[in-house]
């Protein structure tokens, strides 16, 4: 969802690890993956992105087990151990935590044009062994 905003619509979803939504953990935290649809709210959330509108993230979600600690500079911790149940993720303006980041990711798009360039090549190749 945008700005975890449900009445606007669904940018991805994953159930039970399938659908949309690539959900995954590594020693920073939780990372999510999805294609913007080409809806209304894919297409605000990919220019909110270009424009630099939307950079951060946030995500609801209940505890089952938790622990909070002091630091030296007097700053508190909370180290979640064990989520209870994750509602959602989303992109948002405003988020709870500045830590956080959302961007465009053009992987996809880049292998693409890789490949096309490869087999422009190998076409061109073709063509000029046919021609000597």
């Amino acid at each position: 969802m945008l700005n975890h905003n449900e009445d606007r619509g669904v940018l991805a979803r994953s159930k039970y690890g399938s659908g949309s939504l690539e959900l995954s953990l590594d020693e920073t935290g939780l990372k999510y993956r999805f294609e913007a649809p080409n809806t209304a709210l894919g297409n605000e959330l990919l220019e909110g992105l270009k424009r630099g509108d939307i950079t951060t993230s946030s995500f609801a979600f209940t505890i089952e087990n938790d622990k909070w600690e002091k630091r030296s500079d007097g700053k508190y911790l909370r180290k979640i151990n064990k989520f209870k149940e994750l509602f959602d993720v989303s992109p948002v303006y405003r988020p709870a935590y500045e830590d956080t980041s959302v961007k465009v990711c053009t992987r996809g798009l880049e292998e693409l044009k890789e490949a096309e360039k490869a087999e422009l090549a190998e076409y061109f190749q073709n063509l000029k062994n046919k021609l000597v």
